[in-house]
């Protein structure tokens, strides 16, 4: 029985981080997050880099 609520609690913790994620995200879109973060977040989604030039050549 020990093993069922223990794999119950996991669950519930699971739910409860999906949960902080969509906060945190929806905090961000209504507050446009910090300089830093924006910042992160453009350079990752950027499709082109310095290190194709190197690549390539």
């Amino acid at each position: 029985m020990a093993t069922s609520r223990n794999h119950q609690g996991a669950h519930g913790i699971g739910q409860a981080e999906g949960q902080l994620q969509q906060q945190i995200e929806a905090a961000t879109e209504l507050q446009g997050g910090s300089k830093p973060d924006r910042d992160v977040k453009r350079a990752a989604n950027r499709r082109d880099s310095e290190l194709d030039e190197i690549i390539e050549t």
